[in-house]
């Protein structure tokens, strides 16, 4: 077996264990509402400790994956992203949630950095399309997560529990997976994931990536409260919400190289907006957990492939280089998926949860009726 496909092969364990952080984190929301005493804007306060996190380690992702190399970085942050979700519950007071969620924003990033820098790289010796079908395995990670936390009550597990078999399992695949990674050169790295503002075509790229990444992070932090709260649902069958969203995900980012090879980019995000905003219209209009279900996975499949689309075009952006073109849109959808779950948790808190998703529902016909001048050219 070649490095490259030992490589290759590392890097979707790390892409599955970092979507069943996610999955893990998402799926206790719940319980961590109701572990702290919060309310809908407590709780979304928390979420914006988990995106300051975030931005503080982006500011400094570049030079830190430079200097270190991606299997190293990816290893001590993966392994510290998995300790921060098993303490969500450790505490009793609200500044140890805070403080667990600026560590999982941190640790979540600079993993998120790592692997995208060494997938790059991997693909490029590949010499063809791969990025989708890694993204795919985080989207397979999240349902495989989301699932273990629904069968967690029947298993007898507490919440504390099975924050601590999912986190413990998760360190010790990061740790082994990270050792068959490839070392990454420090300048081609550090050129990767430059930090900065984009302009001109890039902005609206970034922004449509924003609003993608937004509709997406909603999944990952409210789809469970919203079926537990707006639709009366059980815990086990709360929690598939998140599993049918990652799971129609990742069968549509799986496929994504196939889709992408046989429709126009401007096509793709058009019907990935309508599909995106129906199924979120449908989870919130009809008063039922299975439609709900069903609503949210259709979001899941109409959002699947919006980042490869976007990441497409950011690289042949004239005058800008591939990889700055890229890190310049990841960067501003990096911020919409952190910021966009706070933003929604306000809404909720003043008004209802199901109000809130509705920001789902305006950014995804806006994908749809900006397609084409954003991928114009």
């Amino acid at each position: 077996m070649s490095p490259v496909v030992g490589a290759s092969r590392a890097l979707r364990t790390q892409f599955f264990v970092l979507g069943v952080m996610f999955a893990t984190w998402g799926v206790h929301v719940p319980t961590v509402k109701g572990h702290y005493g919060l309310g809908e804007q407590a709780l979304a306060l928390a979420m914006l400790a988990g995106g300051v996190g975030a931005l503080m380690a982006l500011a400094q992702a570049g030079r830190i994956v430079g200097r270190w190399g991606p299997r190293a970085v990816s290893a001590v942050m993966g392994v510290a992203c998995c300790a921060s979700i098993a303490c969500l519950l450790a505490g009793s007071a609200y500044a140890a949630l805070l403080t667990v969620m600026l560590l999982f924003g941190i640790t979540g990033s600079l993993v998120d950095v790592a692997i995208n820098t060494e997938a790059t790289e991997i693909e490029r010796l590949a010499a063809k399309p791969l990025m989708s079908g890694f993204h795919g395995m985080f989207s397979l990670g999240g349902m495989a997560g989301a699932a273990l936390g629904s069968a967690a009550p029947a298993l007898g597990l507490g919440a504390q529990a099975h924050l601590l078999v999912a986190t413990g399992l998760g360190a010790v695949v990061v740790l082994v997976g990270s050792r068959a990674m490839l070392p990454v050169p420090e300048k081609e790295a550090e050129e990767k994931h430059p930090l900065s503002l984009p302009r001109g075509p890039l902005l609206l790229l970034g922004v449509l990536a924003s609003m993608g990444l937004i509709a997406e992070g909603a999944m990952y932090d409210w789809s469970v409260l919203f079926m537990k709260q707006e639709r009366a649902s059980e815990p086990s069958t709360a929690a598939l919400a998140y599993a049918s969203f990652s799971g129609a995900m990742a069968i549509g980012r799986f496929g994504g190289d196939w889709v992408r090879a046989r429709m126009s980019g401007t096509r793709l995000m058009r019907l990935s907006g309508v599909l995106g905003a129906a199924g979120m219209a449908l989870a919130l209009s009809v008063p039922s957990p299975a439609v709900a279900l069903v609503g949210f996975a259709l979001v899941g499949l109409g959002l699947s492939n919006v980042v490869p689309v976007l990441f497409s075009a950011a690289s042949k952006v004239p005058g800008v280089s591939s990889a700055h073109g890229i890190a310049a849109v990841s960067g501003v959808g990096y911020l919409g998926m952190m910021a966009g779950p706070p933003l929604i948790g306000l809404i909720a808190e003043h008004s209802s949860l199901t109000t809130g998703l509705l920001v789902v529902v305006v950014f995804a016909v806006f994908m749809a009726l900006t397609a084409k001048r954003a991928l114009r050219g």
